[in-house]
Parts: C-alpha cells; structure tokens; sequence
C-alpha cells in the first residue's frame, strides 16, 4: 500500500479506469460475439447492423488504447470476411 498521499489518490484513480475499461472492453466482446452468433444462425440483415456497431465499438477501443490498432483492424477484417461469407 502506498504511504504518499498523491500515491493513494493515484491507486483511487487507476482503479476507478480499470473498472471502466474492463467494462468498456466486455461490451466490446459482447458485440464481437453477437456478430458471430448471428452468422453462425445465417441472419445476414441483423449480422451486418451488428457488424456496424461492433466496428464502432472496436474503433473507439483502439482510440481509448485499449487494445493495439493493428489487432483492430484484425478483428474488423475477420467479422466482416465472416458476414461477407454468407452470401457466397
């Protein structure tokens, strides 16, 4: 534990935006599988409308840092080859 007064006010701070982020990063995951649930179930129309907001919600992550840019842009390409694929 820490003795300084910044130090305990910073341990309040950095646990306060873990607990955001990890929520943040939760509802990130949850649209990812939503998409791939929706795929699995071969609805195309509502795949795509949550393939939108899954994007969305990768791009602002990426944005806040909390996951690399480049597994991002991974995660996009990989949802949308799947919602793609339906059609072919």
């Amino acid at each position: 534990m820490p003795n300084i007064k910044s130090a305990k006010k910073r341990v309040v701070t950095q646990n306060a935006s873990r607990a955001q982020n990890q929520s943040f990063k939760a509802d990130m995951r949850s649209a990812v599988k939503r998409v791939e649930n929706l795929v699995s179930e071969n609805k195309k129309q509502e795949a795509e409308e949550a393939l939108k907001s899954a994007a969305q919600k990768i791009d602002k992550a990426v944005g806040k840092g909390l996951i690399h840019k480049n597994n991002g842009n991974r995660k996009k390409a990989r949802l949308s080859k799947k919602v793609q694929e339906l059609t072919a």
